[in-house]
């Protein structure tokens, strides 16, 4: 993965109308919650929506399906399966990410 420098799916014109910040956060949570199971991730992002709350970053549903399908797009195939398996389980306990996001 990237260093220092923006990963390649913040850059896709699949995320261009998402503002820098929400971008920056999302982009948080996947650099920080990459190589987690998909238990921890789900413990790992529950306080990070509480953060999101805390800085007024609300996603719109349309924003939220552009940026999981630009982070899938950038994926490899083994990661495309966890977010699934991670979406999947987000929506089984009453998540609202959506769960088939389209290009």
């Amino acid at each position: 993965m990237e260093n220092n420098t923006r990963p390649a799916w913040m850059a896709d014109p699949l995320v261009k109308e998402i503002p820098q910040q929400k971008l920056d956060f999302l982009g948080q949570i996947f650099s920080e919650g990459h190589g987690k199971s998909q238990k921890e991730m789900l413990s790992y992002l529950m306080p990070m929506m509480k953060k999101a709350k805390q800085q007024n970053l609300t996603f719109t549903p349309q924003e939220m399906n552009a940026a999981i399908a630009a982070i899938k797009k950038h994926s490899n195939e083994e990661e495309r399966k966890q977010i699934d398996k991670i979406l999947e389980k987000s929506k089984q306990n009453g998540g609202s990410v959506p769960n088939n996001p389209t290009a």
